[in-house]
């Protein structure tokens, strides 16, 4: 045992241990990236497999959803009879007509057809339902004439109710767009900085974002789709700030298509425009807490102070006249 010890304590064989593991080391360290593989183009071919696939999966989820009539409809037989007659496309079918029907949520062309439709439709109805209301039903007390302007103003207003309808649809539609933006922006910003790429991010979001807003995850969804088979990503940034018509959406594109434009960081410029985009939405909020007050004040004039005076005052009359009474 003590030979064994003196055997291991030389310094002569620990220096030579020492030197075999160094020169190991070394040319373990020369050798090894001449004999490691390059696998710089096993991976980017495996990124552009995974590429394919998931546009692959988003056009087939896209026609699905359009087969459904989730997206787009056949136009109906009736409506397309009467604008292919009437040749209402040459008269109402324009741009500017596809984007507010896109903000209001209805794509495709039924919706465009339908909306046509009613645009000849609409006065027609209203002229003849107020006629005969104002004739037959209401018992109106006015001169025959007099109804039949009547009528007639029903159907000129009949004219423009297509065009109400479809901006109600799009301020509400944007209004809940609006308020869903800045948490999608969030957990957009969490998806990105976690390691996903912009498509994964978008789809992850718009899932996420459904329980909030079903108008913004439908809007990220169509995104997400465009993210993957459009050639050039500009566009399918650009289409989502004009479905939506929002200043806060589209100073987000613009920063997206900017960093990669310029290849900035998209991390970095999602967290300002998340930032800013919480800050509107706080100054909102505190502008009408500022306004309520004002708007409460002839609330409690009308209905408070007389209720108030009542109290106070009734006992006291009703005293006054119990005296009255006994001194007759």
């Amino acid at each position: 045992m003590g030979s064994f010890v003196e055997t291991v304590m030389n310094p002569q064989l620990i220096a030579t241990v020492m030197a075999a593991i160094c020169v190991f080391a070394t040319v373990l360290s020369v050798a090894m990236p001449m004999l490691a593989r390059d696998r710089m183009n096993q991976r980017m071919k495996e990124m552009a497999v995974e590429r394919a696939k998931m546009r692959s999966l988003r056009i087939a989820d896209l026609a699905k959803e359009a087969k459904g009539g989730k997206l787009r409809t056949a136009p109906k037989g009736f409506m397309q009879r009467i604008v292919d007659e009437l040749d209402l496309r040459s008269k109402f079918d324009n741009e500017e007509l596809r984007e507010n029907l896109k903000r209001a949520g209805l794509r495709g062309q039924a919706n465009i057809v339908s909306f046509m439709f009613f645009r000849i439709a609409a006065p027609i109805i209203m002229f003849f339902g107020a006629l005969v209301y104002v004739f037959f039903i209401g018992h109106v007390d006015y001169p025959p004439l007099i109804k039949f302007l009547i009528a007639i103003g029903a159907g000129f207003l009949g004219f423009y109710i297509p065009n109400v309808y479809v901006s109600n649809a799009a301020s509400k539609r944007q209004m809940a767009i609006k308020q869903a933006w800045p948490d999608a922006l969030d957990m957009l910003l969490i998806c990105v900085q976690s390691g996903m790429s912009v498509e994964a991010a978008f789809g992850k979001v718009s899932k996420e974002v459904a329980r909030q807003s079903l108008e913004l995850a439908e809007e990220m969804t169509l995104t997400t789709a465009e993210l993957s088979y459009l050639q050039d990503r500009r566009l399918a940034y650009e289409n989502l700030a004009k479905r939506t018509g929002l200043p806060g959406v589209k100073a987000v594109t613009t920063a997206l298509v900017q960093a990669e434009r310029y290849g900035t960081a998209v991390g970095v410029a999602l967290r300002t425009m998340a930032k800013e985009n919480r800050e509107i939405r706080q100054g909102e909020a505190e502008a009408k807490a500022a306004a309520l007050p004002p708007k409460l004040t002839v609330p409690m004039i009308v209905f408070f102070l007389p209720v108030l005076f009542i109290v106070i005052l009734g006992p006291a009359a009703i005293g006054y006249m119990t005296m009255q009474s006994v001194a007759k």
